[in-house]
């Protein structure tokens, strides 16, 4: 598969909950190309970490991924925390999803610390 066929129209990427694992996957050609992964916190959803395999690097699909991830959290009503620094960052340059973002806190690091030790 070469660079040129993973971003035409035909093999559009496609974003997925995995609720079970707690992460939104995006898949290229049916592969997983990248994750954002989240815990939920009442009505939050708590962003902590996003990658996109070197194989796939350079394509956009970080910000494909996220957008379609906090589209999805606004769809469901929920709100959006941004501990992931790639969030954060989609974040400020997208304010669309500004009315639905809480600010990341100690107590909500202490909770997510102590959620991923488990």
């Amino acid at each position: 598969m070469t660079e040129q066929e993973t971003t035409t129209p035909g093999n559009a990427p496609v974003v997925r909950n995995v609720e079970p694992r707690h992460r939104y996957e995006i898949l290229v050609d049916e592969q997983r190309a990248g994750l954002t992964a989240y815990r939920d916190r009442d009505d939050r959803r708590v962003f902590f970490h996003t990658e996109i395999d070197d194989a796939y690097a350079g394509q956009g699909l970080a910000s494909i991924l996220v957008e379609q991830a906090l589209t999805d959290v606004r769809a469901s009503g929920m709100r959006i925390v941004p501990v992931c620094p790639y969030v954060a960052k989609f974040l400020k340059k997208h304010e669309e999803f500004a009315d639905i973002t809480d600010p990341v806190t100690p107590e909500i690091l202490q909770w997510l610390e102590a959620r991923l030790a488990r």
